[in-house]
């Protein structure tokens, strides 16, 4: 871990994999007191998540707006994990002497975990099978560093590395010296 990063993760969560996905991509670039006041709206039922992936037959509700959707949810199970997990952030900020209000997640990944196996008992005296979607979650929070003027040289900006791989790519390109 950076010396200006904290961590948090959960392993083999026992809740929805794709409630979870949604609710963790919305929180990414946020700040972790915006992040603890919008899980705690989508709880109240005031604002919801936007379902971007996964959300075949999700309905429709009106205030997915704000995101540009028309697909939204309030998936409370989620939001209290990830609340969670938002206030353990906080906390290991705190134990590195890190500027609270200054961190904002940069990294969030929910991956699925081994599916939990149960059964269940159909008609005609069949047994199905019955299974959970777990996951893995991590997040990262890096402290946010003040904006670096780009470097001048002479009257004009430093080409970036790209635009000088453009250059060099054109001129190999069209065989000039």
């Amino acid at each position: 871990v950076l010396e200006k990063a904290v961590k948090a993760q959960g392993t083999d969560v026992r809740a929805s994999f794709k409630n979870t996905y949604n609710t963790a991509r919305v929180l990414q670039g946020m700040t972790l007191k915006q992040a603890e006041a919008y899980l705690n709206q989508v709880i109240n039922h005031k604002r919801c998540i936007p379902f971007r992936r996964f959300n075949r037959s999700t309905g429709r509700c009106s205030q997915a707006k704000e995101f540009g959707l028309v697909q939204g949810r309030w998936p409370v199970k989620s939001c209290k994990i990830m609340l969670n997990l938002v206030k353990n952030l906080e906390a290991n900020a705190n134990v590195k002497q890190l500027q609270v209000e200054e961190l904002v997640i940069s990294h969030v990944q929910v991956n699925r975990a081994a599916k939990g196996r149960r059964r269940t008992y159909r008609a005609h005296g069949r047994i199905t099978p019955f299974l959970s979607s777990p996951f893995h979650i991590e997040l990262w929070a890096l402290e946010r560093s003040a904006n670096v003027a780009r470097e001048r040289v002479g009257d004009r900006l430093k080409p970036t590395r790209k635009q000088v791989a453009r250059v060099r790519h054109r001129t190999v390109a069209t065989g000039e010296n």
